[in-house]
């Protein structure tokens, strides 16, 4: 069943949203009676998202950038061009 933005949640309520690339699924376990610290809020919800896909060699949208060796200092424009088309990126800004 599909709820209204205006509807209280409630323990036992599941809820699907889109989460940048991924889609979230949460399980509302209480909904708490104050607003408090992260690790209290994490204990309020049980998480049911299915695990983020992992390719092989490419960094997951939303994961740890790109490693350099320490002291490499910046990319070149050669290799950061070369970074943008390995990622998929056109270099345009866009999605």
């Amino acid at each position: 069943m599909t709820a209204k933005a205006h509807q209280p949640v409630k323990a036992g309520d599941v809820l699907t949203f889109p989460l940048g690339h991924h889609i979230r699924v949460i399980k509302v376990l209480d909904p708490g009676i104050r607003r408090g610290p992260a690790p209290e809020a994490q204990a309020l919800y049980e998480d049911l998202s299915p695990p983020p896909p992992r390719t092989k060699g490419v960094t997951v949208v939303g994961g740890d950038p790109p490693q350099r060796d320490v002291g490499a200092g910046r990319p070149t424009k050669r290799e950061r061009r070369a970074l943008d088309e390995l990622m998929g990126d056109d270099g345009t800004g866009e999605d």
